[in-house]
């Protein structure tokens, strides 16, 4: 039931990461990406790791989407903007992205391979909870957390005032 699960999440994962580069529309690829974060997330959850699978949803598939799309929402591209986009892509560009993932095939194919296989005894493998991450963020990395707060409030009151005079503009 498990594998299952995990090839229907990685099935969707895939098939979304592929309409989210091919959708013309900004927030239509935004929404599959999305998606595409959602199965992420279930695929961590998965593997047994329910804070990366929380994180996953909580920062990427949450406030890092919403800001795309309030961006998005923001620049208001038109129909002239697609067009001149797409007059912009040659199919000759596409050779550096196809020979990379060539080479990342190979690679993944080589790791996969028995040649390449790390014997993980159950005694030399860690596990790693919530617990212990938030225990050693709110105590040796306290202020970092701190500042990190601090700047994702200064962001969040930067895009309300921009968001704000942009409305006042357009009414």
């Amino acid at each position: 039931m498990t594998s299952m699960l995990f090839y229907l999440a990685a099935g969707v994962a895939i098939i979304a990461a592929l309409l989210t580069v091919t959708r013309h529309n900004a927030v239509h690829a935004l929404l599959y990406l999305v998606i595409t974060m959602l199965a992420i997330s279930l695929i961590f959850f998965l593997f047994g790791a329910p804070f990366a699978a929380a994180l996953q949803i909580i920062i990427y598939a949450g406030a890092i989407m919403v800001l795309f799309v309030f961006v998005t929402m923001m620049l208001h591209q038109g129909e002239l903007s697609v067009k001149q986009e797409s007059q912009l892509y040659r199919p000759a560009q596409s050779l550096g992205a196809i020979l990379l993932s060539t080479i990342l095939l190979f690679e993944v194919i080589y790791l996969l391979s028995p040649q390449a296989a790390v014997i993980i005894t159950p005694d030399t493998r860690v596990v790693i909870g919530a617990k212990e991450i938030g225990l050693k963020l709110y105590t040796s990395y306290l202020l970092l957390v701190e500042i990190a707060a601090l700047l994702l409030l200064t962001a969040l009151i930067g895009a309300f005032h921009l968001g704000r005079r942009h409305q006042e503009n357009s009414k």
